[in-house]
């Protein structure tokens, strides 16, 4: 990303950034609600245009969608009258793969996301949980260069939370597919990450880039160990910051 910034009228969103990330990068994305977090991660998949700067895949200038890069949102975005099996062919077919091809990699991806058995649902027969993982498993069976995450797990209860990072973070550790990846959950954000970037208070910016120092394969227990503390001790104050700081925007006279 070089100078990117993304105005709204006369409200800019996001000032000129600059953010660079490398092959089989896990980079969480942090920072106060509106700070924009969202708005990058949407220039990047290119359904949203910047007003300044540009962004680059390969050395190739972003100018809309496309299949190098996997979205998925909070919301599942699954179309309601697929199966969970055609859901996820669905971007292969789009691309013109044979039907025996689009078979083969929709049903490895439906077994990395533990959902083998369940093919012929629909989307309303399955949980939150499962829904988000059809739509991860839809995201890289179209073999990415990188995924891009807002919030994937937002909506889900604690313990189904837990499971999803654990589960994303092993089809990661197994797939090395690039990832950009929004929370707000200071926790998963260190977790999940390799390197976890810090936005300020609108008009956003990045603050902090810090790498974290966890190994892989990366256990659940990790979160009790003291390097996971101190990160995580260092980043909700950085947050903490910038939360405060745009409080104090929205008050008379700020």
């Amino acid at each position: 990303m070089r100078g990117v910034e993304r105005r709204f009228g006369p409200t800019l969103a996001l000032q000129a950034t600059n953010l660079d990330v490398a092959e089989n990068d896990f980079i969480t994305i942090l920072g106060p609600s509106g700070c924009g977090k969202s708005t990058l991660l949407r220039i990047v998949a290119g359904l949203d245009t910047p007003t300044a700067g540009e962004v680059l895949l390969d050395g190739r200038r972003i100018d809309g969608p496309g299949a190098d890069r996997g979205m998925v949102f909070q919301s599942y975005t699954l179309f309601p009258w697929l199966t969970v099996r055609d859901n996820v062919c669905f971007g292969l077919r789009e691309r013109g793969l044979p039907r025996a091809e689009q078979l083969e990699r929709a049903q490895a991806f439906i077994a990395k996301v533990g959902l083998t058995g369940f093919e012929n649902h629909y989307p309303k027969q399955l949980s939150g949980g499962m829904q988000q993982r059809v739509a991860i498993a839809r995201a890289l069976a179209n073999g990415p260069r990188m995924l891009l995450m807002d919030e994937p797990f937002g909506a889900l209860d604690h313990q189904t939370r837990e499971l999803m990072q654990e589960l994303l973070l092993g089809i990661w550790e197994a797939e090395r597919t690039t990832v950009l990846f929004v929370t707000h959950d200071i926790d998963e954000a260190v977790f999940m990450g390799s390197r976890v970037v810090v936005m300020s208070a609108r008009p956003g910016r990045i603050k902090r880039d810090l790498a974290v120092p966890l190994a892989h394969p990366r256990h659940y227990s990790v979160k009790t160990s003291p390097a996971f503390s101190a990160l995580k001790a260092e980043l909700t104050e950085q947050v903490r910051a910038e939360v405060r700081a745009a409080q104090a925007a929205l008050l008379p006279g700020s």
